[in-house]
């Protein structure tokens, strides 16, 4: 991934990245061609040196039966949003600006392990359900379900796991403008309801800018 020094995502966006709930794109490589799928991961910090991604495919997708080839990549991505240039202070003042694009991602590389295990999957399932019900006011458990239906449906699937080797992570959230620019950065996003791009700007800064405080 080309990473412009001043885009080069810290510690904690990488972490953001892993952790926050949402799907990725698992990509292979293999003797039939390239083979791409999304799907909602789990990050578990304790495997191996970089940790594992954990996700599960339906039975009849081929890439699971498809061996890797190398390498799989996992791309991940946060939010992202078209950066309009009548936002930017600098507009007013010599007209040198033009439109751009802001998201956060990270290609996360590592070795491709499936498995077919029904111990191995429940407790994925239920580590990914927790995970995604956690803001919910009433979460709804794999327990709520008959046990022999969860069953049925764990036949119908089997687990990946990625075993991080490397990530490249990127945070292109302008902070190669100046302050006055991402003030209306900012107040563009939220008048927009982009609300997550806000604050992901927002947090860019005070990582750039840490003597701003809040």
């Amino acid at each position: 991934m080309y990473i412009p020094a001043h885009f080069a995502a810290g510690p904690g966006a990488v972490r953001d990245l892993l952790t926050t709930p949402a799907a990725a794109n698992l990509v292979t490589t293999t003797a039939h061609g390239m083979l791409a799928t999304l799907l909602p991961l789990v990050y578990d910090p304790s495997i191996g040196e970089h940790g594992a991604l954990h996700g599960h495919l339906a039975r009849n997708n081929p890439q699971w039966s498809e061996p890797a080839l190398g390498e799989a990549l996992v791309i991940m991505q946060g939010a992202d949003a078209y950066i309009s240039p009548g936002w930017y202070a600098s507009k007013a003042e010599h007209g040198r600006v033009v439109p751009t694009w802001n998201y956060s991602t990270a290609h996360v590389y590592g070795t491709l392990v499936i498995h077919d295990d029904p111990a191995w999957l429940a407790g994925h399932v239920r580590r990914l359900t927790d995970l995604n019900e956690a803001g919910s006011a009433r979460p709804w458990s794999v327990d709520d379900a008959p046990e022999r239906y969860i069953a049925g449906q764990l036949r119908a699937i089997v687990g990946v796991e990625l075993l991080i080797s490397r990530i490249e992570a990127k945070t292109k959230l302008s902070q190669n403008r100046s302050d006055q620019d991402v003030d209306g950065v900012v107040a563009g996003l939220a008048g927009c309801g982009h609300t997550a791009s806000a604050r992901d700007v927002e947090r860019a800064r005070r990582e750039r800018r840490p003597d701003l405080g809040g």
